[in-house]
């Protein structure tokens, strides 16, 4: 193999090599001529260069999607647990379930619940690792987003809540610190951590590693991470966290907040009670709009979750989501009910109490209701990630994404959501615009640069209903998301749309809305590492969030 590699990395610089595709050539060229005992991945190829010949194959990025939207995202699961209200009729997993002691409402088979199972659910170690994998995949890690997973995570004690936190953050720290010198990665000594080249199978090459982790991990406090994290090369831009309505009111949205939290995934499910009722759901539709609102009026995003072919659902409200002023949430993730086992609801449907929706009507239903969200959302999935050799029932398609686009443009539907929209192409004439709107009882203002009906980026402006904290004052505005779209980069890099001034001039538009709608305080809700952004911008620590005075 030694032969292989220095053949294949003297080609690359002889033939000027500058894309995947033509490495990828070169690399069956070399194998058809060398026979070597496996087929060496893009992570072998890195991994067996030196300095220099990792700088030249910059450009050979693996899994570029994973970053597309300018941020590199990092899913941790926390340790099995159960929901104080017991469980939701469809809901797998927890402890004791048949698929073993597994977060609430996972199987133990998506990649983020394996990821934390092989690091014992600890997330000093699950971060450590993710950020490893994303530097071999050749991938930016300054800007992270994590979101937390598996479970009501504000129904924790609250020092397990805060200890997973502090190590979230001292995790991304110690990276920062251990493996970059003016904002280089230092190759060697990461290779040297991590053991690279290796087996990735190697179990006893893992045991090691977290043992070198463990004595690195120590003990620390939430704020002084959150501080450090302030400048370091990896930093958290948003942190998102998983709760239920009725555990995500002012007290859980507070904590939220001291937490650094940016961005919370609410478990809405439906807008009727009595489906909320038969689902064994623990909350009730006043809870889920009162919810909205306090957790939107704190400045947070909304990411909600949504079922269609619940028990007893009539699946054309699903659009109350939007007509109803109440809800307009920010970002969804749209479900459809699966049949799994060891639930309440796999015992409702071999007793026929329960006929589940099938892939063509989800399919149809969602697609439909695609075409209607408006252009300030988001929808982030359409599935769970859930192998369909594990369902009973329902939608037995894992393509569910690609069925619903083709249903679409078969029957004329354009989908206007951002991740639909998200910019592709060069810019050559950005259009600003702003969309006010009504939603949870305020005024708010969607501002977006586009080219055409291509998303560049955009920053949600609130006018709040109430002032639920010292910080926010009757003539505040508050920024609750400022995102450019584009493939993540490093801060001091310029790329096609990262990076370009688009951010600023979102700001100075909303300071502008803020002006003549008479507000003289703008607070923004920052990720604790883009605070140093906005400070840039004449902005000051305020409580949770950075603010300006109009």
């Amino acid at each position: 193999m030694d032969i292989f590699y220095q053949e294949l990395f003297q080609e690359i610089e002889k033939r000027a090599l500058d894309s995947t595709d033509a490495v990828l050539k070169l690399r069956r060229e070399l194998c058809r001529k060398h026979s070597p005992p496996y087929f060496p991945s893009i992570i072998d190829i890195l991994t067996h260069a030196n300095k220099k010949q990792f700088e030249m194959l910059k450009f050979l990025v693996m899994k570029p999607m994973r970053t597309k939207s300018g941020v590199t995202p990092i899913a941790l699961m926390t340790r099995p647990g159960k929901c104080p209200h017991g469980t939701c009729t469809m809901c797998p997993g927890g402890v004791g379930s048949s698929f073993g002691d597994v977060p609430q409402s996972y199987t133990g088979t998506e990649p983020s619940t394996m990821r934390a199972m092989r690091n014992n659910y600890d997330p000093y170690l699950t971060v450590f690792n993710r950020l490893e994998q994303f530097a071999l995949l050749n991938q930016s890690v300054d800007k992270t987003e994590v979101i937390i997973q598996g479970g009501t995570f504000p129904a924790m004690a609250k020092k397990y809540q805060d200890d997973f936190v502090t190590y979230v953050f001292k995790a991304m720290n110690d990276f920062s610190e251990m493996f970059f010198v003016d904002n280089e990665l230092q190759l060697e000594k990461f290779k040297d951590f991590f053991e690279l080249p290796c087996d990735r199978k190697d179990d006893a090459r893992l045991k090691r590693l977290q043992e070198k982790m463990l004595k690195l991990k120590g003990e620390s406090t939430m704020e002084v991470e959150h501080a450090r994290n302030e400048k370091a090369k990896v930093r958290c831009v948003g942190l998102t966290i998983e709760t239920k309505p009725d555990w995500g009111l002012l007290k859980h949205g507070n904590k939220m907040l001291e937490q650094g939290c940016t961005r919370v995934e609410l478990g809405l499910q439906d807008v009727d009670d009595k489906v909320l009722a038969r689902i064994n759901r623990g909350h009730s539709i006043a809870d889920s709009k009162k919810s909205m609102q306090v957790l939107k009026d704190l400045g947070l995003k909304i990411n909600a979750h949504i079922m269609v072919g619940l028990p007893g659902q009539d699946n054309k409200r699903i659009g109350e989501f939007f007509t109803d002023p109440d809800y307009r949430p920010d970002m969804l993730k749209v479900y459809p009910c699966l049949v799994m086992p060891g639930t309440q609801l796999e015992k409702d449907y071999k007793e026929g109490k329960f006929i589940p929706i099938d892939t063509k009507e989800a399919v149809k239903v969602i697609a439909e209701f695609k075409s209607k969200v408006p252009v300030y959302c988001r929808i982030m999935r359409v599935q769970r990630d859930i192998p369909t050799k594990q369902t009973l029932d329902g939608p037995d398609r894992t393509n569910l994404r690609q069925m619903i686009f083709d249903y679409m443009k078969k029957n004329n539907l354009t989908c206007h959501c951002i991740r639909c929209s998200e910019i592709k192409s060069p810019i050559i004439k950005p259009e600003l615009s702003v969309y006010e709107f009504m939603a949870s009882g305020a005024k708010e203002f969607f501002i977006y640069f586009h080219q055409g009906e291509e998303m560049i980026g955009f920053c949600r402006l609130r006018f709040p209903k109430e002032c639920l904290r010292e910080e926010i004052t009757e003539n505040s505005g508050m920024i609750r998301e400022l995102h450019v779209y584009g493939k993540a980069i490093d801060l001091k890099e310029q790329g096609d749309v990262q990076h370009r001034g688009f951010g600023k001039k979102l700001m100075a538009k909303a300071e502008e809305i803020c002006i003549e709608h008479a507000k003289d305080k703008l607070l923004v809700i920052s990720g604790v590492g883009v605070r140093e952004y906005y400070k840039k911008l004449g902005y000051v620590q305020d409580g949770p969030y950075v603010s300006k005075k109009l």
